[in-house]
């Protein structure tokens, strides 16, 4: 199987684990809203949050480096035990120093209540780790498996415990670590999990390798975090609770596309990992580039066309303001893509403090022109700061990653492409319905000529698929 043949298959395998849970959310969200008070469902989305946060910092972002450390031990069973040993028994310790401390932090909170977020907590941070060592692995299905059936058997539990059993939040909290629990039996059994541990190869070295590996992501999954979400604190803060509204309706279709995006991340990190000390590599990456360039240009120019269409369909209300964002959003979105593909590279060659460093950075320049031209522009202020944070992120990494991994880059087709883009963006943003006409088919002929020989191929492929299908009737 062809590298490029085998990122697809993992993209596509990556992406029903990302997507399932999402689709699952929108039936447990609903009951959760609907059955518990409106104290109960605040202490429920703290929690929800929280865990993203406590995650990074209770395990020093250790389970990363299981991922990363596992690619290099293909073929050796012994470093496979010694790198899983070696992050089990560290994220156990770790985790339950700071689970103790968190109990006691929550002492506000009822005994039950916050038994069940420490037990639920301990469950999720086992699991993610568990998930690592299976991409490290090179097991995609059973980490698109467990990440699926975690959120479905949530929502099965939820409709029982909290709809029919009316548990309030103590249901929510026992079906959410009770699902978490059963993706971690099955991740444990499938992947044997127990066959790899040995504590006779527990080693002092190999902790502090793998430490100082994963430390650097701490500041990145908080700034990643902050980056996200400052621009809603910021506007909620000057100018009220409707903005946050708005800029949220406007980055209902650009989540979306980060949402796909995601999975190719996750799919890339592992690609380009395993080809990094390929005699090749400079070319492959260079080529790689130039490819996802292609297919993420024509994918950017489609949906902003479709942004008229796509903002009538999916906004219902009072969110005119909303619309004009899109664009940008949209914009901000491709150039995340970008940093995210070029940040792979990165993880390939274990160089983690430029990630955390680089999305530090861009973290910061968000908050800064968001507090500078929030009174001067609203709501524009927070997805041009976005959009400047991305592309910052995204043009940074082009440079700083050649200091290790040199890519040839084609200049010259990446400023014809974004051209196109701003123009379509304006086009889209000034909203007349010859200017949505035009930009529609602009769109189509811009993606369908940049990507032609990949429609060419796909079309020969399912026209032969078609003729075998006839040879067989």
């Amino acid at each position: 199987m062809s590298r490029e043949t085998s990122l697809a298959k993992n993209t596509f395998i990556m992406a029903i684990g990302t997507i399932l849970p999402k689709l699952a959310l929108f039936i447990t969200l609903p009951v959760i809203t609907g059955q518990l008070t409106k104290a109960e469902y605040g202490t429920y989305d703290l929690i929800t949050t929280l865990v993203s946060l406590f995650l990074p910092v209770a395990t020093l972002q250790v389970q990363t480096a299981a991922f990363r450390f596992l690619i290099d031990c293909k073929e050796d069973e012994r470093g496979k035990k010694k790198v899983i040993t070696n992050v089990v028994v560290f994220v156990l310790i770790s985790s339950l120093i700071a689970l103790s401390i968190l109990f006691l932090a929550l002492f506000k909170l009822s005994l039950l209540v916050r038994t069940l977020i420490c037990i639920y907590f301990f469950a999720d941070i086992i699991l993610m780790t568990l998930l690592q060592v299976v991409r490290g692995l090179s097991m995609p299905k059973l980490y698109a498996t467990c990440t699926s059936v975690q959120p479905i058997a949530n929502m099965v539990l939820v409709v029982i415990l909290v709809l029919f059993a009316q548990g309030g939040l103590v249901g929510a909290l026992i079906s959410m670590t009770a699902a978490t629990f059963l993706a971690m039996v099955i991740v444990i059994l499938r992947a044997h999990i127990f066959s790899y541990l040995d504590l006779k190869l527990l080693s002092k070295d190999k902790m502090k390798e793998m430490v100082g590996y994963a430390w650097p992501m701490i500041p990145n999954s908080l700034s990643l975090w902050l980056l996200n979400f400052s621009d809603r604190l910021v506007l909620r803060q000057f100018m009220g609770i409707e903005a946050v509204a708005v800029y949220a309706a406007a980055n209902k279709v650009p989540s979306m596309y980060s949402l796909a995006n995601s999975a190719f991340t996750l799919a890339w990190q592992e690609n380009a990992a395993i080809n990094a000390k390929d005699e090749d590599v400079s070319a492959y990456y260079g080529s790689m580039f130039d490819n996802i360039l292609r297919i993420l240009s024509g994918i950017m120019a489609l949906l902003i066309a479709a942004t008229p269409v796509l903002f009538r369909i999916l906004i219902r209300g009072d969110y005119s303001d909303a619309y004009r964002q899109m664009p940008i959003l949209l914009m901000a979105m491709f150039f995340s893509s970008m940093s995210s593909f070029l940040g792979g590279i990165y993880i390939a060659h274990k160089k983690t403090k430029n990630v955390g460093g680089t999305t530090i950075i861009a973290a910061v320049v968000n908050v800064v022109i968001d507090l500078v031209c929030v009174r001067f522009l609203g709501i524009y202020a927070a997805s041009l700061s976005t959009l400047c944070a991305y592309m910052f992120l995204a043009l940074y990494r082009m440079w700083n990653v050649q200091k290790f991994q040199p890519i040839r880059y084609r200049y010259g087709k990446m400023i014809q492409y974004l051209s196109v883009l701003v123009i379509l963006c304006v086009m889209a943003w000034i909203n007349t319905w010859y200017l949505q006409c035009l930009n529609a088919g602009i769109a189509v002929v811009f993606a369908v000529w940049i990507n032609r020989k990949l429609v060419k191929n796909t079309l020969a492929m399912l026209l032969k698929k078609v003729r075998k299908g006839k040879k067989h009737e």
